[in-house]
Order: C-alpha cells, then sequence, then structure tokens
C-alpha cells in the first residue's frame, strides 16, 4: 500500500523550515494551513512582475489575465465542474452573505429555508437574517451528548414550502463528516436546494462537486495552503435565478453578479499554485498519467490514511484519559483531525498556557461555532480547546502534542 512521503510533503511548506518556527508543532490548522510554497512563488511573482490591471493586451497585463484564468480552469478540473461554475470572493463569511442577499428574491414570503445548528456561523448568521425579511427559518439542531445532526429529525422538519437547506460537510468543533448525497438527496426530494459548508472539510481532500450533490459548495482557500480567498461553487443553472449584486452593468455577467466586490487578481492568479502541489504530491507518489479529478482522489486517499493514522494515536491517548472531555466523535471513523477538548480538572486558560510552554500552537474559544456549542450546553467563553492537523503533520509532532497533554491535564 502507497504511504504519504513526510518528508517530501513537508518540503513543499517554507514554514517547516523557518528558524523561527524550529520545534513549534502547529495544531491550529483549522484557524489556517501553512501556504505551500507553490503559492508563494505565484504571489510573489504577480506582485512583482504582473500588478497591474490584468486582460489588456501588452504583455505583464495579459500575463495576469491568464494566471487568473489558468486558477479557475484547473481548480474546476480538480472539483470536477466547469469553470464558469467558480467563483473566488473575499471569504466564505462574505459570499454567504452576498449568496443570502442574491438569493431571497427567488423566494417568496412564508417559505422555509433550514439552516443547521451545527455550522459555523459563516453559513448560519447571513441565512437567519432573512427571517427579518420574510423568510420561515428552520433551526436543525445537533443532539446535545453527540453534537451530531440526525437525518431522522431532518425529515420531520422539511415541509411543502422548503426552498433550502444549510449545513456543514464538516464541523469546525465537533469534526465528524456528514453524508452530502445522503442529506442532498432529501433536499431534492423536497424541491429544496442544498447548500454546504466545506471549510472544515475541503482541508482534508477536495470534494467531486460534480457527484457530490451540493447546489451551492463552499470553503476557504486560506485553509487549502493557499491564498486568503473564499472559493463558491454554485450551478449555472442556479446563479440565473439569482438577483445581480454587483454593478448594474454587470447584470448577466455570471462571473460578477455574486463577487461585488471584485476580482483579488494577484491571489486569484495564486490560486494554481495549490493545483501545482497537488500535481507535485500525485507525481511523486504515482507513475499513471491521470485527469485532475483522478489526481485529486488518488492523493486524498493519502491524505486520509495518514491524517487517520494520527488521529487515531491522538484519540486513543485522550480515550484513556478520564480528565478530559472529547467534543464529537471519540473513535477516528468518519472524523476529521479536528478534536476539541475540555479539561475536567483544569481551566482551559491553565492547559492551554502549560501547551504553550511545550511549544505547541493551538487554539481555544468558540471557533465562531457558537451554535452547537450552545446545543452542547458547552459555554462559549471559554469555550474549548481545538487541536487541528493536517496530512503535513507528523507522527513526531503527535507525540510532542501527547507529552505536552500528559503534563497539562
Amino acid at each position: 500500500m502507497m504511504k504519504l512521503d513526510i518528508q517530501f510533503i513537508r518540503e513543499q511548506f517554507p514554514a517547516f523550515s523557518e528558524p523561527s518556527l524550529e520545534g513549534w508543532a502547529f495544531f491550529e490548522n483549522a484557524g489556517g494551513s501553512y501556504p505551500c510554497k507553490q503559492v508563494i512563488k505565484k504571489l510573489t511573482d504577480f506582485y512583482t512582475k504582473n500588478k497591474v490591471q490584468p486582460y489588456y493586451p501588452y504583455p505583464a497585463s495579459k500575463k495576469a489575465g491568464e494566471m487568473m484564468d489558468t486558477s479557475y480552469q484547473r481548480m474546476a478540473e480538480y472539483l470536477n465542474v466547469d469553470a464558469s461554475e467558480i467563483h473566488f470572493g473575499p471569504s466564505t463569511t462574505q459570499n454567504v452573505y452576498v449568496l443570502s442577499n442574491a438569493m431571497r428574491p427567488m423566494w417568496k414570503d412564508g417559505d422555509e429555508i433550514i439552516v443547521s445548528c451545527q455550522d459555523h456561523e459563516a453559513n448560519a448568521g447571513a441565512w437567519r437574517r432573512l427571517a427579518d425579511r420574510g423568510i420561515k427559518v428552520i433551526e436543525w439542531h445537533v443532539d446535545s451528548e453527540t453534537g451530531l445532526l440526525s437525518l431522522q429529525e431532518l425529515d420531520l422538519l422539511f415541509s411543502d414550502r422548503t426552498k433550502m437547506v444549510a449545513f456543514p460537510h464538516c464541523s469546525n468543533v465537533i469534526g465528524h463528516f456528514n453524508p452530502v448525497n445522503e442529506i442532498s438527496e432529501k433536499a431534492h426530494a423536497h424541491g429544496a436546494l442544498c447548500v454546504v459548508d466545506g471549510v472544515a472539510n475541503a482541508p482534508h481532500g477536495f470534494p467531486d462537486l460534480k457527484t457530490l450533490g451540493a447546489d451551492i459548495y463552499l470553503f476557504s482557500l486560506y485553509k487549502t495552503y493557499g491564498p486568503h480567498l473564499g472559493l463558491m461553487y454554485v450551478k449555472n443553472a442556479l446563479i440565473k435565478k439569482m438577483e445581480n449584486q454587483s454593478h448594474f452593468f454587470k447584470e448577466g455577467i455570471t462571473r460578477s453578479m455574486i463577487t461585488p466586490a471584485g476580482p483579488d487578481h494577484a491571489q486569484i492568479g495564486a490560486v494554481s499554485g495549490i493545483l501545482d502541489y497537488f500535481d507535485a504530491v500525485y507525481e511523486h507518489h504515482f507513475k499513471e498519467q491521470a485527469v485532475p479529478s483522478k489526481r485529486n482522489k488518488a492523493i486524498n486517499t493519502l491524505f486520509l490514511e495518514h491524517e487517520q493514522l494520527l488521529l487515531e494515536r491522538l484519540l486513543a491517548f485522550l480515550r484513556s484519559r478520564e480528565d478530559v472531555r472529547i467534543v464529537g466523535p471519540a473513535t477516528a471513523a468518519g472524523r476529521a483531525p479536528t478534536v476539541a477538548i475540555i479539561p475536567r480538572n483544569k481551566s482551559i486558560e491553565e492547559v492551554y498556557a502549560t501547551l504553550t510552554r511545550h511549544k505547541l500552537m493551538l487554539g481555544t474559544g468558540d471557533f465562531y461555532a457558537i451554535r452547537p456549542l450552545l446545543d452542547m450546553d458547552i459555554p462559549g467563553e471559554p469555550g474549548v480547546l481545538r487541536i487541528s492537523f493536517l496530512h503535513y503533520t507528523s507522527m513526531e509532532e503527535i507525540d510532542q502534542l501527547i507529552e505536552g497533554l500528559r503534563v497539562a491535564l
């Protein structure tokens, strides 16, 4: 069985050879990953050589436009959709805000949308604000003990007025992968759209959007080794029904209608660096030629198997302790390596301070996922201590983490 070459992987990320970070282990990846060297190079090249208005015929401008077009096209190929369905905005929070305003005219007063309580607020607040504009918001609560969403409960929430279901592919505090295909089938059976927040999922493997079932899928590129942008996949047939949110003269230009901020030329131009990295990973591990969507599937398997090995070691340690609560599933199957914990005998602040002294970089708080925490009777302040890692994390770093936790707890 092919195994991930962790040394090769870490060589692609300058942070791992940065002297100021030596000895520190990074476990706050759910808040933003390290960027790969391919992205850094493209961003630097753009700012150095092509920081002009794109799409004019002079060489620097032409190259700038080509870099941007390449990012749209190559990202679409990896996600297995058409390039016209890929949109880049400032952030996922901003993208959902724009979408909610663009989609409101599609619905009538009294129509219903189902919004999960497992979401990061990015895919929650903007939809809920539609209650002030005549839309009935139905909440899909999480289980108070497990933090999971129940498909049986979802079935009870549908009505003949349901127009949309919004939920996360994976929660950024619960860490469980939700069955998007099954949920989307239920939504579509009731004539409803399926809007999926993939921010906490995409860092662990880009989805095949052609087969996933989502009508809209969103994730943050700064959490997938790239620049600070939010990606939106929106089916072409759907965006044509939306109200233009950009300048009046952008009406009918689908790439502009839901990105009123306009394109961030340099960052969009650097997005293809993520795919350069993925190509490098594929070519290092496999000899067979493959189209991008197949490459994506192959490297996803490598990433998942490596992450699961590390995750099971961490969870086995946590399960052995009586002085800590694991939020969400306690086993690795069906779980992302995003693990929220609550110390039972010490304060989060005390544990966090000890972990920092052990050169462990983590986060604490509610992580903008206050609603699932409230459903589970977990106060947003101090919240939870979150451990999150990616395929570039080493087993040695997991051992460093476990030793730090052993002392801190």
